[in-house]
């Protein structure tokens, strides 16, 4: 989450304590190696050493004396840096030796040394050795495609970098890069091969006596090769500063993952993603020990309307249109993102990994997308033919709010109002329930959960917050006005986030929803500032330094009013729905050195209800229609198959089985695209299909379901009001 009500109240006081540390810096740097009387360096590399020891200094208190976890820099905090340093440098581990890492392991616990001096030491020598491998990689690779490969021989090779060690010496790093490209050969021979009619769709086996097409194999050949020396192009561009900015990133992702080093170009990007617009594909991307992994879809955008890239997916090769895919495994994140990005109209084609362990190639026609997420959005739908009701249904697809729109003639929109316009509009309609759809909200603006979450409580505390100091700070709402007072669910899922979490762990400590979802939510309860390092430094005596880029500094966490954290766990649903994605690995639990769950002492609030739902009758109710549901059987079918497929990441390399493969995810890939086309609500701005695909979405039928069970059993004020009224 970007709380940026937390931004503007923190970033103020932290610039003066930045500035303060500089100052007294500047003297003691402008005296060290390498500089002159006026502060220049005398050479490039000079110039270089000053500002490592100028970003040491300043990354170094910023975490020690701002960041939310008391973690001093010893050898615990180094072998934690230099395990995450280590990840993003050869995330697939297809160039460093064993020896090499054991080489580099005499710095494992030397960073905390080398932070504090300010004279680096292991991204020089990493990056030395790095570049050795890529050469000598390269002259493998060449030697592998020229001699070709048996494609009918029975061998196979592990996919997943986890389970494999550094290759022992090079004959063994000589063999990982037979079987990957050969396996990469394997499949782009079969993907070329289904071009000419489907050929491999349409035949779950290849024939008996099938010949190899050595004209196409050729081909195939030509196009794996072409990618990997694109990749090999791209790894020996990375600086030397780069591999400096990755180091000092280790360092701030060592104290929790949201805190990060962000190097002037990555800043850049960060901007853009907050508040821009560019021609792209509306995702967001980020950098995961050496992948390009998807955090979220933008609401809307052309991304979400094809509606096959998720979160969770990984991004292994970027192509324009029918151009040759380009690898972007172990690229820059800008790398990656300027491939993708586009003009208007133009197709950009990705080949992804899915949770599953399956390829996928998914193409996206480019659009302008307004990094200015879809706002919330309302209907009346009608309760099951079975039984009688209207209910409401409202969709936070992210808490907005813009703090920047100084213009006098126009109102800044945000998240609040748009609720309680949406809530008026269904007044008109005599709902006798509400569903309040957070799933897939990542955040947003604090000032809004708090508020929307007033909507639904007569008046209260809603959220704790905790600085490093121990200072605790409770957000209240204050208004005693009630906007809906009648039978309330909320929908979340895994990738529901932060203040999604704090809007429903309120309304479930106050009884006064029930929550409704197929997983916990993602368990960030965490507040995080992003300090830009240029602005502290003095105006002309450090400008040569310029630009340093920003810090993103995790600064508080949050706890729910009965004295829970809502980090790591989240919020665990009332009722738990069936999980369509029981393989993916995804929340704040499955993260490195992600701040724990703990409790502070709860505050005095008031429960809407005076007991709680009877949840096992709910329960029982809902078990029993999704038992006899089709589309649920559906569902589990699906879920039972991506089970099977879940964590099977050792791939076959003989050219039968790489076909049965392919036919088989191709037929998964429009079995998982029938299901989701009833499941998923897609933001489209037509508006009709949105209806039609909001009504036939499972889980929101079934949390209507639901609702009518409430309905029948304890009164029902059917009314919207703005008075002050007593709750059920």
């Amino acid at each position: 989450m970007n709380n940026q009500d937390s931004n503007m109240k923190m970033f103020l006081p932290i610039r003066f304590i930045l500035r303060s540390f500089v100052a007294l810096f500047t003297g003691f740097l402008l005296l060290g190696v390498g500089s002159s009387s006026a502060g220049m360096p005398r050479d490039p590399e000079s110039f270089e050493v000053n500002r490592q020891r100028l970003l040491s200094y300043l990354l170094s208190q910023q975490l020690t004396q701002n960041h939310y976890r008391d973690l001093a820099l010893d050898d615990h905090f180094s072998t934690a840096a230099f395990d995450l340093y280590i990840q993003q440098l050869d995330s697939q581990k297809r160039f460093l030796l064993k020896k090499d890492l054991d080489a580099l392991r005499f710095y494992e616990h030397q960073i905390d040394d080398e932070v504090l001096s300010g004279y680096l030491k292991l991204p020089t020598v990493s990056a030395d050795l790095h570049r050795q491998r890529i050469d000598e990689v390269e002259s493998v690779i060449r030697q592998i495609m020229t001699k070709g490969f048996d494609l009918r021989r029975k061998e196979s090779f592990e996919t997943d970098p986890e389970k494999l060690d550094y290759c022992q010496d090079r004959n063994e790093l000589r063999e990982r890069w037979r079987k990957t490209l050969k396996y990469q050969v394997l499949s782009r021979y079969l993907e070329l091969l289904d071009e000419q009619g489907d050929v491999v769709s349409k035949t779950p086996s290849m024939p008996k006596g099938y010949r190899v097409d050595e004209e196409l194999l050729a081909t195939a050949k030509e196009k794996v090769l072409k990618s990997i020396e694109q990749l090999l192009i791209r790894l020996r561009q990375i600086t030397q500063r780069e591999y400096v900015d990755r180091y000092f990133d280790a360092v701030c992702r060592a104290f929790d993952p949201h805190t990060n080093y962000l190097a002037p170009a990555e800043e850049e990007e960060f901007e853009i993603s907050m508040k821009g617009s560019l021609e792209g594909i509306g995702a967001t991307l980020q950098q995961d020990d050496g992948y390009i992994k998807v955090v979220s879809i933008v609401p809307g955008s052309p991304a979400f309307r094809q509606g096959q890239l998720e979160a969770e997916d990984i991004i292994l090769k970027v192509a324009e249109g029918a151009d040759e895919p380009i690898d972007i495994v172990d690229s820059r994140l800008r790398d990656a993102v300027r491939l993708i990005r586009g003009k208007k109209g133009t197709e950009v084609r990705l080949t992804v990994r899915k949770p599953t362990g399956r390829q996928q190639v998914i193409p996206i026609i480019r659009d302008v997308v307004q990094i200015q997420e879809s706002f919330v959005r309302s209907t009346v739908l009608s309760s099951p033919a079975d039984r009688q009701g209207r209910f409401g249904y409202i969709r936070i697809p992210t808490f907005y709010r813009d703090f920047f729109d100084h213009d006098k003639d126009s109102t800044p929109r945000n998240c609040t109002d748009d609720v309680q316009a949406a809530l008026e509009k269904l007044g008109a309609s005599d709902i006798e329930g509400l569903v309040i759809d957070l799933r897939n909200n990542g955040g947003g603006a604090l000032t809004d959960a708090v508020q929307i979450a007033g909507l639904f409580i007569r008046q209260g505390p809603i959220v704790q917050v905790r600085d490093s100091n121990g200072r605790i700070s409770v957000l209240e709402d204050k208004d005693p006005e009630v906007a809906f007072d009648g039978p309330l669910i909320v929908l979340v899922n895994r990738f529901s986030a932060s203040a999604s979490e704090i809007l429903a762990a309120a309304l479930q400590d106050y009884r006064r929803a029930l929550v409704v979802g197929d997983h916990a939510t993602h368990g960030k309860g965490t507040v995080q500032t992003v300090l830009n390092l240029d602005r502290a430094l003095p105006p002309e005596s450090m400008d040569q330094y310029r630009p340093l880029g920003a810090m993103k500094l995790t600064l508080q966490k949050f706890y729910r009013v009965s004295g829970g954290s809502t980090q790591v766990q989240g919020v665990e649903p009332d009722l738990l729905l069936p999980d369509p994605l029981p393989y993916v690995q995804s929340g704040e639990r499955y993260t490195d050195y992600a701040l724990p769950w703990d409790t502070i002492a709860p505050v005095l609030y008031t429960p809407w209800r005076t007991s709680s739902f009877d949840i096992d009758s709910l329960r029982a109710a809902s078990r029993k229609r999704l038992a006899a549901s089709p589309r649920f059987k559906i569902l589990t079918e699906l879920r039972k198959r991506s089970q099977d497929r879940g964590g099977i990441t050792e791939r076959s390399l003989e050219l039968g089985d790489v076909w049965q493969e392919l036919s088989e995810i191709k037929k998964a890939q429009n079995a998982d695209a029938a299901v989701k086309s009833t499941q998923k609500v897609l933001e489209d701005p037509t508006g009709d299909d949105w209806l039609t695909r909001l009504e036939n979405d499972l889980f929101v039928g079934e949390a209507m379901q639901i609702l009518a069970d409430l309905k029948g059993s304890q009164p029902v004020v059917n009314k919207l009001t703005k008075a002050t009224e007593k709750g059920l």
